[in-house]
C-alpha cells in the first residue's frame, strides 16, 4: 500500500516537474515575444520621432522662409507705394510742362516783337546820346539786329543779348572812361584823348594837351574850351580814368540840365 502511495506520489511529482517545465518554456517564449514586440515598439518610436524631427526642422524652414516672403512683399509693398507717388509727381511734372510749352509758344510770339521795339529804341537812344564810343555801340546795335534773322539763336539767347546791350549802356552812365579817337579840331583832323564822365560830361584834349573842348548836347557839337581854363582838370580825369592817379575831386565844365519839356 505504501508502496502504491510511493509510486503515486512520485508520478505526480514527475508530472508536475513536466508541467512546470512546460509552463516555463512558454513562458519563455511568451516573454520573447513580448520583448520583440517591445522592441519593435521602441524602433518604430525612434523611427516617428526621426520623421516628427525632421518634419518639425522643415516646419521650422518652411515658416522661416515664410516670414522673409513676407518681409520682401511688405518692403515690395512700401516700394510700389512709393513708385506710385513718384509716378503721380512726375505725371504732374509732366502736365505743367506741357502747359509751360503752350505758355512759351505764346509768349515767344509776344517777345519776339518786344525784342524788336527794343532795339529800335536802343538804336534811337545812342543815335541822341552823347557820342563815346559811338561805332562801338552802333556795331553792337548792327549786330543784334543781325541776330533776329538767325534760326540757330534761340528767341531767349535774342532777348538775353539786348538785355546785356542795354546794361552795357547803363553801365557807361556809372564810370569814368578814357580812350583815343580822331577828331576835326581846329579845321583839321587830330588825334585826342575823350574823357568821359558818366553821361554828365564829355570831353577831348589833344595830345599834346595844348587843346581841350567839350561836348554840347543842346548843341550837338563839339565847343573848344580856354587853352587854361580846363587844361589840367581834364589831364587830372584822363589819368584818374587810366588808373594812374587816385580819384579826386575835379572842377570840369558841365552844363546844367535842361527843363523837361
Amino acid at each position: 500500500m505504501k508502496k502504491q502511495r510511493i509510486k503515486a506520489v512520485a508520478l505526480t511529482t514527475v508530472l508536475s516537474a513536466g508541467a512546470l517545465l512546460v509552463g516555463t518554456a512558454h513562458a519563455d517564449k511568451t516573454l520573447d515575444a513580448i520583448m520583440q514586440v517591445g522592441q519593435a515598439k521602441t524602433t518604430a518610436g525612434v523611427q516617428s520621432q526621426k520623421k516628427i524631427d525632421k518634419l518639425a526642422e522643415e516646419t521650422s524652414d518652411l515658416l522661416q522662409k515664410y516670414k522673409t516672403v513676407n518681409k520682401e512683399i511688405e518692403g515690395l509693398r512700401v516700394y510700389n507705394s512709393q513708385l506710385e507717388k513718384q509716378l503721380a509727381s512726375q505725371l504732374k511734372v509732366l502736365e505743367d510742362l506741357n502747359t509751360s510749352i503752350d505758355q512759351v509758344t505764346v509768349i515767344e510770339r509776344q517777345i519776339q516783337p518786344l525784342i524788336l521795339r527794343m532795339l529800335e529804341g536802343l538804336e534811337q537812344f545812342v543815335n541822341l546820346d552823347v557820342p563815346f564810343h559811338m561805332e562801338e555801340r552802333l556795331k553792337r546795335v548792327e549786330t543784334l539786329r543781325d541776330n533776329q534773322d538767325r534760326a540757330d539763336i534761340s528767341v531767349a539767347e535774342k532777348f538775353r543779348q539786348v538785355l546785356e546791350a542795354y546794361n552795357i549802356e547803363a553801365e557807361y552812365g556809372r564810370k569814368i572812361d578814357t580812350y583815343v579817337d580822331t577828331l576835326e579840331v581846329g579845321g583839321q583832323e587830330r588825334q585826342v584823348n575823350i574823357l568821359a564822365v558818366g553821361r554828365i560830361a564829355l570831353m577831348y584834349q589833344t595830345t599834346d594837351t595844348k587843346l581841350s573842348g567839350a561836348w554840347d548836347q543842346r548843341q550837338r557839337a563839339w565847343v573848344e574850351l580856354d587853352a587854361g581854363a580846363y587844361r589840367a582838370a581834364i589831364l587830372k580825369g584822363i589819368r584818374i580814368a587810366k588808373k594812374q592817379a587816385s580819384i579826386d575831386v575835379m572842377e570840369l565844365p558841365i552844363l546844367a540840365p535842361e527843363a523837361a519839356q
